[in-house]
């Protein structure tokens, strides 16, 4: 860990703990971008949901025997999407605060979130599919 801007190690305390524990200082500028373009990534991401959801809902020729198919696959990606756009940002200010703290990084959910989603929305998308091909 470096003192904002200068290269310098941070000071610690006695007790090992740095030396402004609890006192907020600007970081290094490098990964405050770094920090935003994750969040520009993550929001690219929900944009990208919410487009895939819209075009599925309104694009998307209907499934043979199986009307409801197109909104129970897209309506969940957009959904996704907002949930994905409001963590992105929620995320982005905790490692703001953590970063000008001095404290470790917090770990993402999103990753998961998106993971454990889409993998729903895939197995989803097999049984439209199964449901559509039977009839």
């Amino acid at each position: 860990m470096t003192d904002a801007g200068r290269g310098e190690p941070a000071r610690a305390g006695p007790d090992g703990a740095p030396a402004h524990e609890g006192a907020e200082s600007e970081p290094d500028p490098r990964f405050t971008l770094a920090n935003e373009r994750t969040f520009l990534a993550w929001s690219r991401t929900a944009l990208a949901l919410v487009a895939a959801g819209l075009g599925i809902v309104q694009l998307l020729p209907p499934f043979h025997g199986v009307p409801f198919g197109r909104r129970v696959l897209g309506v969940p990606l957009i959904i996704l999407g907002a949930v994905i756009a409001v963590a992105a940002f929620w995320e982005m200010t905790r490692n703001q605060r953590a970063m000008r703290r001095g404290q470790p990084l917090p770990r993402s959910i999103i990753p998961r979130l998106l993971a454990g989603t889409i993998a729903g929305i895939a197995a989803l998308a097999a049984a439209v599919v199964l449901l559509s091909a039977a009839r």
